[in-house]
């Protein structure tokens, strides 16, 4: 009897077990989809500064990107102080919220570290990565927007020497971060004509 009660005991645990990890793993789904639909191009920020945890958190989850044969092509920049934030904003014609923002990411793309030491694959791999970054700035209830340095060679001459890159090294964007005033919006970008089933 005694064992019976204990297996039963055990079941029911189980069972429970189960049910604490799909729930769980449902809400994390529903909050992947949430980050992302709720992710936007955030130009307004109230000046608060951004935390280095913060920070650091937002970077390591744009390590985590896919990334050409592992090979990781990428190394970022990240800009807290305010007179370097301003001289960006002074360079940068379409980065002048950076005069707002808590502090900036520059994702940099390292073409003698892509595959076949190929520029166009360091591109998009340092890309990857600054998707995962603009979703976790979303996710920690901060606001981003990509501003972009490559392809036009004045801008990315600017970042360079402002923050004293390598020539060999692809400044690919200045990514302003901070706390949002909530006056940017998400939009919704889903066109169902831009889906092919099957062929073209």
């Amino acid at each position: 009897m005694k064992k019976l009660s204990l297996l039963f005991l055990l079941s029911f645990l189980f069972v429970q077990s189960a049910s604490v990890i799909f729930a769980k793993e449902d809400a994390m789904a529903k909050d992947v989809f949430a980050v992302i639909h709720s992710r936007k191009s955030v130009r307004n920020f109230t000046g608060e500064a951004v935390s280095k945890a913060d920070l650091e958190t937002i970077v390591r989850a744009g390590m985590a990107a896919p990334t050409a044969a592992n090979k990781q092509p990428w190394s970022f920049v990240i800009v807290t102080k305010r007179s370097q934030l301003d001289d960006l904003a002074a360079a940068l014609p379409h980065a002048k919220m950076l005069a707002k923002a808590g502090a900036a990411i520059i994702v940099c793309a390292l073409p003698n570290e892509a595959i076949n030491a190929n520029k166009d694959f360091a591109v998009i791999d340092a890309s990857l990565a600054s998707e995962n970054i603009l979703l976790a700035v979303e996710g920690l209830g901060l606001g981003a927007v990509w501003t972009a340095a490559y392809p036009d060679p004045d801008r990315a001459k600017a970042v360079r020497d402002a923050l004293k890159i390598p020539a060999d090294i692809i400044p690919l964007n200045v990514i302003p971060i901070g706390h949002p005033t909530g006056e940017d919006k998400p939009k919704d970008k889903y066109k169902k004509e831009k889906i092919h089933w099957e062929n073209w």
